[in-house]
């Protein structure tokens, strides 16, 4: 029967405007059921987002360079980031198995870059560098905004942890005004690649996450007793008689790689070649580099640290670290000085000779100081700075001012800080980050609850400290843990140094970190559980 007159349309036409209202109705809610609670790690300084929703099309979504920006198209760092997070993005979704195209909404369909000052996209990071930004995202375009480059990098991070997927599979954004910038201007992470070797590829995927995280250092403790896997250029024998073999070496290509990697991500690479202790494999393939040990008047054919009385020590090492100051970029030389045995220089009698002369006596500290005081020297001459374990602060060396103290040791570490910072030297903070000590459970809440600044001192002291690393010492790690040894676990300490002091709830770190971990995940990234479950995305693989 047709109702002629009256304007209706049939009924047939009729139940299909109903159904739509109800699908549009049913999805509306489902949108508001399925956006989530901030994930973002580690959490901005300062984050405002609406309940208003934004889609994104992987066909028709593309970051861009703002007209007014310093840095255009032949930024080829940002054209790589580009790259890089729109695969991020859509990547893993769009191959597995598309996004559904049900629009409601604006669409959001450019991230427009724009770089304020000269946006130094050819050179290295520092430890000076800006890492600031703002995030504005609204329809239909979105404006990211950073004096450098390396705020843009910080800032797509974060962009790409707003989006996420609604019930029915579509790319979601809240709109957002995020104003952002770091606690602490280091943020490290410490890998041993002595006592395991770790390939350039686990190396890379490290590089990854820690970008993901917002690190911005990788402390490459790249040489150590056990083995030399770097090749000197000017001393090739230190890796050809001092590594495991011929195929565990790190060759000037791969360091350059590793470097080149690391800038694109806004990471400094900070070599160290810790000595006058920890340097066995060094004596492999340098002769007359290491102490003679005796048993009395004999030598009993050991070998103790680096002899810090022979003129051809220093000779050696004036010339070795000529060379490292021109493979590594970075400002920052790490020079160690930590765990020195003394017991071998005790027993050498050309040393205790030495010793006598020096007005010494017995105190051995003041030898590792000596040794010590040479290197630093040689360090400033080919304008480079230096970091140091805490013993050498600790025994008494003429330090230069702004040398870097690493507080490493577990026992009394404020207290360490508190007599550092008073003398008025900058800190890094290690000591209630080590990572290679595992526990079972979630012992990423003992890492996050620190605060490095918790010491005794005044606000000048505590500027002073410049940040912190997490430390995955060799003996236990290679490429097979690797990963899921530093993440999540890294990623508490990289919240800590991002963040401001104040964002300390458990309970939503919890929730954000579990989130934050299926991200990595889904990122090619073997971070292990923080919870019992599973993510979204392992049902869809």
């Amino acid at each position: 029967m047709e109702h002629r007159g009256l304007g209706w349309p049939r009924l047939p036409r009729l139940l299909e405007l109903l159904a739509a209202l109800a699908v549009q109705a049913v999805r509306a809610s489902a949108i508001a059921a399925a956006s989530p609670d901030l994930s973002l790690w580690p959490m901005p300084l300062s984050v405002q987002t609406t309940p208003r929703v934004l889609h994104l099309s992987p066909d028709n979504f593309f970051f861009g360079h703002s007209s007014t920006s310093k840095a255009g198209p032949s930024c080829s760092l940002l054209q790589e980031a580009f790259r890089r997070y729109y695969d991020y993005i859509f990547g893993f979704y769009k191959w597995h198995h598309g996004s559904a195209d049900l629009r409601v909404g604006v669409e959001l369909q450019q991230l427009q870059v724009s770089v304020v000052l000269e946006p130094e996209c050819d050179t290295f990071p520092k430890i000076s560098s800006d890492e600031s930004y703002t995030l504005l995202v609204k329809g239909p375009v979105a404006s990211l905004t950073a004096n450098r480059v390396w705020g843009v990098l910080r800032g797509l991070e974060t962009f790409s942890q707003l989006i996420y997927q609604d019930f029915y599979g579509t790319f979601t954004v809240n709109e957002s005004n995020i104003v952002d910038s770091p606690r602490f201007p280091h943020r490290g992470i410490l890998i041993d690649t002595s006592r395991h070797f770790l390939s350039i590829k686990s190396i890379f995927k490290t590089l990854d996450a820690m970008a993901f995280n917002k690190f911005n250092v990788l402390h490459w403790h790249i040489v150590d007793d056990p083995s030399f896997p770097y090749q000197s250029i000017t001393f090739p024998g230190l890796s050809e008689k001092g590594s495991y073999s011929s195929s565990h070496v790190y060759t000037p290509n791969d360091v350059r790689m590793v470097i080149e990697y690391a800038r694109l991500r806004g990471i400094r690479i900070v070599p160290e070649f810790d000595s006058p202790g920890h340097t066995q494999s060094w004596g492999e393939g340098q002769k007359d580099l290491l102490t003679p040990c005796y048993n009395g008047k004999d030598p009993s054919g050991a070998f103790g640290p680096i002899n810090p009385i022979w003129n051809t020590t220093y000779s050696f090492l004036s010339k070795f670290f000529k060379e490292i100051s021109t493979v590594f970029p970075d400002e920052f030389i790490h020079l160690g000085g930590d765990e020195v045995d003394f017991d071998c220089w005790a027993s050498n009698p050309e040393i205790q000779d030495f010793m006598r002369n020096k007005g010494f006596g017995r105190n051995f500290k003041k030898l590792e100081s000596f040794y010590m005081q040479v290197v630093l020297d040689m360090i400033s001459a080919i304008n480079k700075s230096s970091i140091v374990w805490q013993e050498v602060f600790d025994d008494a060396s003429k330090l230069m001012p702004g040398t870097v103290i690493q507080v490493w040791k577990v026992e009394d570490y404020t207290r360490e800080q508190s007599k550092v910072t008073e003398a008025g030297f900058p800190v890094i903070l290690s000591a209630p980050w080590y990572l290679d000590w595992i526990s079972y459970g979630q012992d990423w809440k003992k890492y996050y609850a620190v605060d490095p600044l918790s010491f005794e001192g005044s606000q000048e002291q505590k500027k002073l400290v410049i940040g912190g690393e997490a430390c995955l010492w060799g003996e236990y790690v290679d490429a097979t843990n690797l990963t899921p040894r530093l993440w999540p676990r890294a990623s508490a300490v990289g919240e800590r140094l991002w963040s401001h002091k104040d964002v300390r709830g458990l309970e939503d770190a919890y929730r954000r970190l579990t989130i934050h971990r299926c991200r990595m995940l889904r990122r090619g990234i073997a971070a292990e559980p923080v919870f019992t479950g599973y993510c979204d995305h392992e049902d869809r693989m």
